[in-house]
């Protein structure tokens, strides 16, 4: 049964596992392939331990026993001019492995449930635009894209697009 605990600094290497894994196949046809392929688990992972024994956002992981499946990590909005009470999803990643079997479901639920209850009405996230899968399950969650908020910059050698998703979470 998938459990969804808070992370802690000794899961720093199973989350950058899935980190890496993530990236490599959901960017795949989005970004370069050297690029992907320069992506280590011991840079990510040294980036995650700093994050967590920081305390920094909220990072969640989905664990069944001793396996992790995926984490999502939310907090603040980190974009000007909105509202105390607006979140967003700073990270969100499930392993390619259990992608459509209601892992990624199971993290966006317990983390709306504790935004709701940290008292945030809404909630955001910033997606690529060419990432078709990620945006089909977003929306399938409750999120709409909001409609002038889009960034392009460069990232891993090409051009990308970003676009802002927002969810209302409480009436």
């Amino acid at each position: 049964m998938m459990q969804i605990r808070h992370a802690v600094p000794e899961d720093a290497r199973a989350v950058a596992e899935i980190h890496v894994d993530a990236w490599r196949a959901a960017y795949a046809d989005i970004l370069p392939e050297a690029f992907l392929a320069s992506l280590t688990v011991s840079s990510r992972q040294a980036f995650w331990g700093r994050f967590l024994a920081d305390k920094q956002g909220d990072l969640h992981v989905a664990m069944e026993g001793d396996c992790m499946f995926g984490w999502i990590n939310t907090g603040p909005c980190r974009d000007e001019g909105l509202a105390r009470d607006e979140a967003e999803i700073w990270a969100f990643y499930v392993s390619p492995v259990v992608w459509s079997k209601g892992v990624g479901r199971q993290l966006w639920v317990s983390a709306r449930n504790r935004l709701i209850e940290q008292g945030y009405r809404q909630c955001h996230l910033w997606v690529l635009a060419q990432n078709a899968r990620a945006i089909r399950f977003y929306q399938a969650v409750g999120f709409d894209r909001d409609e002038f908020t889009a960034k392009t910059f460069e990232l891993g050698g090409s051009m990308v697009e970003e676009i802002r998703y927002s969810c209302r979470l409480a009436v």
